[in-house]
C-alpha cells in the first residue's frame, strides 16, 4: 500500500486545488441530474456519476487514457434516457478518483472493475469502453463473461491491431515534450475531423489544457501499455460485442481492424463511421448513439 498524504494523488495541496477547480468547471456542463458516488476498492476510491431511471438496465461507461467521466458529455443524456448509466473516473488516472495501490499489469484493471461492480451491486450489465477503456472492457469481458450482457468497443486502442510507427513516434514526442504547441499539434493530428467542427474543436482545446494541467498537478503514474488480443482471445470472447471506429482513426486502420475481426471473431458486429476520427464521441455523437442504442436495445433503429 502507498503512504497517502492528504493531497494524494496530486503533487501538493495547491496542485490538487488547481486541477479540481478546472475539473469542476468542466463538470458544470454535465447535462443531466446525477448522483455522485465514491466506492471503495482495494485499489482506492472510485468516483462515479450515476444517472437515468433507477429501474433501467445498467450501462457502465469507461473513458480513455487521461480522460474522465466527463468524456461522455456528448452522449450521456441520450444513453441515460434508456439506461441507468454509470460514468466512471478511472481509479488510476485523471479525475476525482484516488488510488491507494499502484496498477502495474492488465489483471489489476480486471480486479478493480470487478470490485467496483460488486460495490454497485451490478450482476448483469452492459459495458461501453472508449479507447484505453475499450481495451480494459475487453479484458474484463474475457475474464467475467457471465457478468456482461453486451459489450461495446469505441475505437479501442490496441486490442485489435497495434498502433503503427507514425502513431507511436508522435505519441512518444507528445509524452516527453510537455509543451502546449506539442500537445496541441498531437491532439489536432489525432482528431482531423473534430477540429473542423467548432464545438468539437473547442473541446479538443479544453483537452489540451486539461492534459497539460494534469501533468503538472498529478504525481507520475506507471502506464500499463495496452495489448493486441490474440486470435485465441477473440475466439474465447463469449459476450455479444459491437465494435465502432471512425474511418480516419489514426490509431490503426479501420478497414484492417474490421477485416481482422471478420476472420478471428466474425460474430462481432463491426461498423465504420464516415468522416470520423479517434474522438468518435466528439466528432460523431449522434451516429454513436444510434448504433450503441440499436445494439443494446434491438427495438431501437440504427438507421
Amino acid at each position: 500500500m502507498l503512504a497517502i498524504a492528504d493531497y494524494h494523488p496530486f503533487r501538493s495541496s495547491e496542485a490538487k486545488q488547481k486541477y479540481l477547480q478546472f475539473y469542476d468547471n468542466l463538470a458544470e456542463s454535465w447535462p443531466i441530474q446525477s448522483e455522485l458516488r465514491v466506492v471503495c476498492t482495494a485499489f482506492g476510491q472510485t468516483f462515479i456519476r450515476i444517472q437515468g431511471p433507477v429501474d433501467a438496465a445498467p450501462l457502465v461507461l469507461l473513458p480513455g487514457d487521461t480522460e474522465t467521466s466527463l468524456s461522455w458529455l456528448p452522449v450521456i443524456e441520450a444513453f441515460s434516457q434508456r439506461f441507468r448509466t454509470y460514468a466512471i473516473d478511472h481509479v488510476y488516472d485523471n479525475g476525482r478518483s484516488i488510488y491507494s495501490r499502484e496498477m502495474s499489469r492488465s489483471a489489476n484493471f480486471v480486479d478493480w472493475l470487478d470490485e467496483v461492480f460488486d460495490e454497485l451491486n451490478l450482476n448483469r450489465l452492459n459495458l461501453v469502453g472508449f479507447s484505453y477503456g475499450g481495451w480494459q472492457s475487453t479484458l474484463y469481458s474475457l475474464s467475467h463473461p457471465g457478468r456482461i450482457e453486451r459489450l461495446v468497443l469505441l475505437a479501442p486502442v490496441a486490442t485489435i491491431l497495434l498502433p503503427g510507427w507514425i502513431m507511436l513516434a508522435r505519441a512518444i514526442l507528445y509524452h516527453f515534450l510537455p509543451f502546449r504547441i506539442v500537445a496541441r499539434n498531437y491532439f489536432y493530428w489525432y482528431g482531423p475531423n473534430a477540429v473542423k467542427k467548432d464545438r468539437a474543436r473547442l473541446r479538443i482545446d479544453e483537452m489540451v489544457e486539461e492534459d497539460l494541467l494534469a501533468r503538472r498537478c498529478f504525481k507520475k503514474r506507471k502506464f500499463v501499455p495496452p495489448t493486441r488480443l490474440t486470435d485465441a482471445n477473440w475466439s474465447d470472447l463469449r459476450v455479444p460485442t459491437l465494435f465502432l471506429i471512425g474511418e480516419n482513426d489514426r490509431t490503426y486502420s479501420a478497414k484492417r481492424a474490421v477485416h481482422r475481426l471478420s476472420l478471428v471473431a466474425p460474430e462481432v458486429e463491426a461498423r465504420i463511421a464516415p468522416n470520423t476520427d479517434h474522438f468518435i464521441l466528439l466528432t460523431n455523437p449522434d451516429w454513436v448513439v444510434r448504433n450503441v442504442l440499436g445494439f443494446l436495445r434491438p427495438d431501437v433503429s440504427d438507421n
